[in-house]
């Protein structure tokens, strides 16, 4: 009779993992502003940095129970931030909607990995890949976050629009750049400005994710890391040069819109090259394929949300 009940608490409790984060989103689509003030700025980074630290020291001490709590914290936690992000990132990116979708389900993602760190509370037991991805999470958002937040954002942003525009320079000439600002730098054809290149422009986020699922490996040894990370890092931010200055190159020749150029073109050959740059990390460290296609299979850890969700669409539990 007890395990029953327990049984029945333990589903009950599995269902707050999608309900709160539905809850999140709307509260987040119905007051989270557009364009936030400053103060809402810096009150925003408390959930961020909060959340990461958390799911950092969680991943530390990942044996021992409270590192456990501290992961379903940080992951809720953090969640919390973006669930205030997906009208914010189709506003500010020029109404792009694939951002604020993918920021959608991440919400979701990021829930049903904390249910996966309270699956492993309630039952006792770690999955190494759980861990891993906790790791790669928190080193590369602190790594991410922190620079966006501090004055190497705006250095950053200015080289890779210098760096963009003296390749395009090459290949067209009249290419230059314009003032910059500490949050964006433009880049000028014939003294117009043709885009202007911000923090989201500079590839940090496709560096810092390989950079964390690389250094959150600890059976991996040095050397294979710094290998892994010399074949991800540096082709990353070259091509990224080159991607910025094809983006110019298409509007200022009038073959196409910023739109397409940018959002579409732009975006699917940078997603190419990083299943290509992963292919290749798979090769020289193939524990991230072996961490990666674990992830993949959490489900069939068949835990009690799962088994509700069995039930939904008629399949035997």
């Amino acid at each position: 009779m007890k395990s029953n009940e327990n049984k029945t608490i333990n589903q009950i409790l599995s269902l707050f993992f999608v309900i709160i984060p539905t809850i999140l989103l709307i509260l987040g689509y119905l007051y989270y502003p557009t364009n936030p003030t400053d103060s809402v700025k810096l009150l925003i980074q408390i959930p961020i940095f909060l959340g990461l630290i958390f799911l950092f020291i969680g991943f530390l001490i990942n044996k021992y129970t409270f590192g456990k709590i501290l992961k379903i914290f940080g992951w809720i936690i953090f969640a919390f931030y973006w669930s205030t992000q997906p009208l914010s990132l189709y506003a500010n990116e020029g109404g792009d909607i694939f951002n604020g979708i993918v920021c959608i389900i991440g919400v979701y993602v990021l829930f049903y990995l904390a249910y996966h760190e309270w699956l492993s509370y309630i039952r006792k037991e770690t999955i190494s890949s759980l861990n891993w991805i906790t790791g790669s999470s928190a080193i590369a958002g602190l790594i991410y976050f922190g620079i966006e937040r501090s004055s190497l954002a705006t250095s950053l942003i200015y080289e890779v629009a210098r760096e963009s525009a003296w390749i395009l320079d090459l290949i067209i000439g009249k290419v230059t750049i314009g003032q910059a600002s500490t949050t964006s730098t433009p880049i000028l054809y014939n003294g117009i400005v043709v885009v202007s290149i911000i923090f989201a422009c500079t590839a940090i986020q496709s560096m810092v994710i390989f950079i964390g699922m690389i250094i959150a490996l600890p059976e991996i040894n040095m050397k294979k890391k710094i290998i892994g990370l010399l074949v991800t890092v540096l082709p990353i931010y070259i091509l990224n040069l080159f991607r910025n200055a094809l983006v110019v190159f298409l509007i200022v020749r009038n073959i196409t819109d910023f739109n397409i150029a940018h959002n579409i073109i732009a975006k699917v050959g940078s997603l190419v090259a990083l299943i290509i740059l992963l292919l290749i990390v798979i090769k020289i460290i193939p524990e991230v394929f072996d961490k990666i296609l674990s992830l993949t299979e959490i489900y069939k850890r068949d835990g009690p949300l799962e088994k509700i969700f069995k039930k939904i669409i008629g399949r035997k539990t």
